[in-house]
């Protein structure tokens, strides 16, 4: 199996408001999924994650969002195909300028909240995401959510053009589709450290998940996700960076 790179989402604070604990997560990932603005970040922020990704030798990733700062880009909005290319296109472009500015470049695209889940089952936002991509550099992964039966959305990316890179989650439950489960419903977010590890373990290994109707679940993922807003968040990082690095998944 290829190593699992670890991801993680940053640059999410804004103005004197902090949000993550990103200086102590750095250093344990392989990517960082920058927040471009319009869900939480601003630029002062970005160039400031930017740098310090690329002190990191951290692969640096657009994350672009719905125009929601209050909702934090978790609700989904109704925009048309044309309004989407360009605001993709638009938070792109702005952490490019960042990445320029710091000797580096963005080398992926992960949508962030519910732009994130309206294109992993809205044919038409896909496209609109992977015109935009298209536009600024075709060549640029998307990363989207790996779940039990990817086959749709492999075939929109090849129509369209577009690479992908499927991620899986540490500390999220799935259902029997392997989607994530809501965040409205109880145990929807794992916070205790053992089964958050114990899951990413899975993940790496190709060992099934047990879903919440109680069936397995075998995820094929490129790269998996974790956060890192707390204490105990980062404790988690550490201890699943170190179990890649046993496996050989040593950046």
């Amino acid at each position: 199996m290829k190593p699992l790179l670890l991801n993680a989402d940053m640059g999410e604070s804004f103005g004197s408001w902090v949000m993550g604990l990103d200086h102590h997560v750095m250093p344990h990932v392989d990517l960082a999924n920058i927040a471009c603005g319009f869900h939480a970040s601003d630029p002062d922020v970005m160039r400031r994650t930017v740098r310090m990704a690329a002190e990191h030798s951290v692969g640096i990733g657009a994350h672009p969002a719905y125009p929601d700062l209050v909702g934090f880009g978790r609700r989904s909005m109704i925009c048309s195909a044309a309004e989407i290319e360009n605001l993709v296109l638009y938070q792109v472009g702005a952490l490019a300028a960042m990445c320029r500015a710091e000797g580096t470049v963005v080398r992926y695209v992960k949508p962030h909240g519910a732009l994130y889940n309206d294109m992993a089952h809205k044919p038409e936002v896909f496209a609109a995401v992977a015109l935009a991509i298209k536009t600024y550099d075709p060549d640029l992964p998307v990363m989207t959510l790996a779940t039990r039966d990817t086959s749709q959305i492999q075939q929109l990316a090849q129509e369209h053009g577009i690479t992908l890179w499927f991620e899986a989650f540490a500390d999220r439950a799935y259902d029997a589709d392997g989607r994530l489960v809501s965040r409205a419903l109880p145990g929807a977010v794992h916070h205790d450290p053992d089964i958050i590890l114990d899951q990413a373990r899975r993940i790496a290994t190709g060992q099934p998940l047990t879903t919440s109707n109680g069936s397995e679940l075998i995820l094929n993922a490129h790269t998996l996700c974790v956060h890192g807003d707390n204490e105990e968040s980062v404790a988690s990082v550490r201890a699943i960076r170190d179990m890649l690095n046993a496996l050989g998944g040593q950046p």
